[in-house]
């Protein structure tokens, strides 16, 4: 006599959180462009789709025009480069950042030694609050294109850094959420980002300088042309003509494309190590697990331009 086994049902494909199980789509480069060598430094992939070393540049040197055609082309593959053993100066930093484009500033964190040097010291009395995942300044109508890291001290365990690749992000995302986030507006604001650790006083301050500001759900990439998810949870604080419920609930599920590991490197800094990033392909997280000791890096960004 058989004795008939209960069917067991596989669940949904598509989970309620929107991140899909199984096989990635893990695409590097955009649609019809060929894999091609580097003639003028070596370059070790970290990751599958974004990250990797560069060996043989000196960022202190002046860069040529055909140097800095060739790191555009790897920045843009790979959405973040790393340099080790970097003996650079902060005026050498913001040269090598300056070979793209204008520098700016970020008014809610101190300078360092020279202008558009932006210094974060991290100990036990002032603890990182920058492990969140985020792009830098899309409070502002034309965020930054990028950013130029350098570690001046690094702790004796952990305080890495991890990025992750949106465009990847976004051609993950269920067919049914790429329709329906393609077309629409989101607003970012700096008070979420910046009112956990700053005065309020000093914050309001800054209200007429720096109103809300829309930009698309899903940006086009300016040089690569790929589609990127341009939402954050620093500073995204709604979507523009859907009611608060339905657009917590979409960005939610949006924020949480960041966190799948497949589309992530992670960097374990030495000192004097380098990291350069296209802000507008990524978001970063800076892991919160070294105190009580101290860990100092030197920022220059880069300005870029309105998202479209």
């Amino acid at each position: 006599m058989s004795v008939e086994m209960p069917v067991r049902l596989r669940p949904a494909l598509v989970p309620a959180d929107g991140v899909l199980e199984g096989p990635r789509v893990l695409r590097r480069l955009p649609e019809g462009v060929e894999e091609r060598p580097y003639e003028l430094f070596a370059l070790r992939p970290l990751g599958r789709v974004i990250g990797a070393e560069i060996h043989g540049v000196d960022l202190g040197e002046p860069v040529s025009p055909v140097l800095r055609a060739e790191l555009n082309r790897a920045l843009l593959e790979w959405k973040v480069l790393f340099f080790r053993d970097q003996r650079i100066t902060p005026a050498q930093q913001r040269a090598f950042a300056a070979q793209w484009g204008e520098l700016e500033t970020n008014p809610f964190i101190p300078k360092g030694d020279t202008d558009e040097v932006t210094r974060f010291s991290r100990s036990a009395s002032m603890p990182g609050y920058e492990n969140i995942w985020h792009t830098d300044v899309t409070f502002r109508p034309n965020p930054a294109l990028g950013s130029v890291l350098r570690l001046v001290q690094v702790p004796p365990v952990g305080g890495d850094t991890m990025w992750a690749d949106m465009a990847a992000a976004y051609d993950n995302l269920p067919a049914d959420v790429r329709e329906r986030v393609d077309g629409l507006t989101a607003v970012h604001d700096y008070l979420p980002g910046f009112d956990r650790f700053s005065d309020p006083v000093v914050l309001a301050g800054f209200q007429d300088e720096f109103p809300p500001t829309e930009h698309p759900v899903v940006r086009t990439h300016p040089e690569t042309g790929r589609r990127t998810l341009f939402v954050n949870q620093a500073f995204t604080t709604h979507i523009v003509g859907l009611d608060r419920a339905e657009s917590d609930r979409l960005l939610r599920l949006l924020f949480l494309q960041a966190h799948v590991p497949e589309f992530q490197v992670r960097f374990s800094w030495r000192e004097n190590s380098v990291a350069f990033w296209d802000n507008r392909a990524t978001q970063h997280y800076a892991v919160n697990d070294y105190h009580p000791h101290v860990r100092i890096a030197e920022r220059v960004a880069i300005a870029g331009d309105r998202p479209f």
